[in-house]
C-alpha cells in the first residue's frame, strides 16, 4: 500500500441516470467499457450500491452530504439546497483542497432560463452546464462551442428516428467538453491536493448518442425490456401512469404503443452513450498518468440514480423504487491505497461516500454525517459482503408526479415500497422473483412479511432524521 500521509488527489466522476448494469467487467457483454472495466480491475466495486432518491436533486444533496434527503431538507428537483448544509467539496477545501466542477450541480432550481443558484459550496473553478442545451447564457458548455465557432443548431440538427436522435458529434460532445475541463484542471494542478467534479449530462434522455457511437450498436442485439402484460394492474397508479406517458406528458413517448423495434433501439442508443462517457473516462485517468498523479489520485465511477428504460413498462424515472432505478455502478479507484480487483455486494448507500472520502482524504467525518464508511471494506479490514442490513430510499412529491411521497427498504431477500397517503404499495420477496414483477402487497400470505416490513421502514424513517440539535425553520 502507498504511503498514506501522501495528500490524496479526488477525480469525482457522476453520470446522470445510468443503471448499475451498464459496465461489461460487472456482467454486461453487449456493451462496451474498457476504462471502466479498467477502474474494476485495478479498484472496489461496489455492485449493490443504492441512491437515496431516484430522481437528481434530492440524491445529489444526499451524497454531497452523507445525509438523507429529508435530513438536507432538499427533497425535491427544483428545490434549493439550504445554505447551511455543508457539501464535501466545502469541507475539504476548509482543509486546503483545491476544488472544481464541470457540468451540472443540480442542488437548486435551473429549469424555465433560471440560472441555478449555488451555496457555498467549495467549488474554486466552476464550469457549469446543467444541461447541453442552449437555454441559459452561462451555460459554460455552450461557450465552448462559440469559441470554437461552431452552431449547436447546425450540430444537432439531425433528423430523429423514432425516438432515438442522432446527437452531436463526440468532438463536440458535452461529455468531451466535461472531460476536457477536467483534463485542464488535472494537468495544472499538480503541486497541491484537489477534488474535482465530473458530472456529464448523459447517459440522461433524450436518447441522443453521437451517431458515430450509435453506430456501434446493433438494435437487433438488444434485449427487450423486463415486463409482463398485466403486471401493471396490481402496481401503483404513478406506474400505470407512466406506462401511458413517459411523465404523463404529451410530446415524450407513449410507452404502451413503442414496437420491440423502438425497445432496442432506445437501448442500444442508451449503450452508445454509456460508452461514449467510458471513452472519456480513459481520457482523464491518462491525464493522471501521464501528471504523475495516478498512484496518489482516488477516482470515483458513478451515477446519480437509474433509468427504467421500458422495464416494467417504464422509461425515464419518477417515483419508482425498482432496483433499475435506484441501483447504480459505484466504483472506487486508487491503486495501493486501497484493495484492488474486489468486487463487494454488500448493501451499501450513496450516503456512505461522504465519510468514506473524508476518511481517505485523511480526515474525520462531520457531525452530522449519517452515512457509514465503506473504508474498511475498501482497505480489505472488513467483510466485502456485509456492510449494511437494508438499504433505504426517499421520494417526496418531486418531478412531475403530483401527491406521490414513496419510501423503500430493501434487504437482501426482501423489498417493501410505502406510498403515503394513497394505495397500493409494493412488496417483493427478491428471493423467489429477483425481477420484482408479482407485487405482494395485497396478498394475504404475505400478511406478516408486510407487517414486519412496514415496522422496519417506519424506524428506517424516524432513524434517519436529523442527528444534530433542532435547526430553526421548516424540517
Amino acid at each position: 500500500m502507498q504511503d498514506e500521509t501522501t495528500p490524496l488527489n479526488i477525480l469525482w466522476i457522476c453520470s446522470d441516470q445510468q443503471r448499475f448494469d451498464t459496465i461489461r467487467a460487472l456482467g454486461n457483454s453487449r456493451i462496451r467499457t474498457p476504462n471502466i472495466d479498467r477502474l474494476v480491475e485495478d479498484g472496489v466495486s461496489f455492485t449493490q450500491a443504492y441512491a437515496q432518491s431516484p430522481v437528481c436533486t434530492p440524491s445529489r444533496a444526499s451524497f454531497l452530504t452523507g445525509r438523507y434527503p429529508r435530513t438536507t431538507r432538499c427533497r425535491q428537483n427544483g428545490q434549493s439546497m439550504p445554505p447551511d448544509e455543508k457539501l464535501l467539496p466545502r469541507l475539504l477545501a476548509d482543509r486546503g483542497y483545491h476544488c472544481g466542477l464541470s457540468g451540472k450541480l443540480h442542488l437548486a432550481s435551473c429549469s424555465d432560463g433560471k440560472v441555478e443558484e449555488r451555496i457555498d459550496d467549495g467549488y474554486h473553478e466552476f464550469h457549469w452546464s446543467h444541461h447541453p442545451q442552449p437555454d441559459w447564457p452561462e451555460n459554460a458548455y455552450q461557450q465552448w462551442l462559440n469559441a470554437k465557432g461552431v452552431s449547436w443548431d447546425e450540430l444537432y440538427a439531425n433528423p430523429e428516428t423514432g425516438y432515438v436522435k442522432e446527437g452531436v458529434p463526440a468532438e463536440y460532445h458535452q461529455t468531451t467538453w466535461c472531460a476536457e475541463m477536467a483534463e485542464n484542471f488535472i494537468r495544472t494542478n499538480t503541486d497541491r491536493p484537489w477534488l474535482f467534479s465530473v458530472n456529464m449530462f448523459d447517459p440522461h434522455h433524450p436518447f441522443d448518442p453521437p451517431a458515430e457511437y450509435l453506430r456501434r450498436y446493433d438494435p437487433a442485439d438488444m434485449p427487450l425490456p423486463k415486463f409482463r402484460p398485466g403486471e401493471l394492474d396490481s402496481k401503483p397508479e404513478f406506474q400505470q401512469l407512466d406506462h401511458i406517458w413517459a411523465h404523463n406528458t404529451p410530446g415524450y413517448m407513449d410507452v404502451a404503443s413503442l414496437t420491440d423495434t423502438d425497445h432496442r433501439r432506445l437501448r442500444a442508443a442508451y449503450y452508445a452513450m454509456v460508452e461514449l462517457i467510458d471513452d472519456q473516462v480513459g481520457r482523464m485517468v491518462q491525464a493522471l498518468e501521464e501528471t504523475g498523479q495516478r498512484d496518489r489520485t482516488l477516482v470515483i465511477f458513478m451515477s446519480d440514480h437509474g433509468e427504467m428504460l421500458g422495464d416494467h413498462g417504464i422509461y425515464l424515472k419518477g417515483p419508482h423504487f425498482y432496483d433499475e432505478a435506484v441501483r447504480v455502478p459505484l466504483v472506487l479507484s486508487c491503486p495501493g491505497r486501497i484493495e484492488s480487483g474486489l468486487q463487494s455486494d454488500a448493501l451499501v448507500e450513496l450516503v456512505d461516500l461522504a465519510p468514506t472520502l473524508m476518511e481517505l482524504a485523511g480526515f474525520e467525518p462531520t457531525a452530522g454525517m449519517q452515512g457509514r464508511s465503506l473504508l474498511p471494506i475498501c482497505t480489505g479490514q472488513a467483510d466485502p459482503g456485509q456492510h449494511r442490513d437494508f438499504v433505504y430510499s426517499e421520494y417526496y412529491n418531486s418531478w412531475t408526479h403530483r401527491h406521490a411521497y414513496g419510501t423503500m427498504l430493501r434487504t437482501r431477500t426482501e423489498k417493501i415500497v410505502v406510498y403515503h397517503g394513497s394505495e397500493p404499495g409494493e412488496l417483493y420477496d427478491l428471493s423467489s422473483d429477483p425481477d420484482e414483477f408479482d407485487n405482494l402487497w395485497n396478498d394475504s400470505g404475505a400478511r406478516d412479511r408486510k407487517l414486519r416490513l412496514l415496522k422496519q421502514a417506519f424506524d428506517a424513517s424516524v432513524l434517519s432524521m436529523d442527528p444534530l440539535p433542532v435547526r430553526r425553520g421548516p424540517f
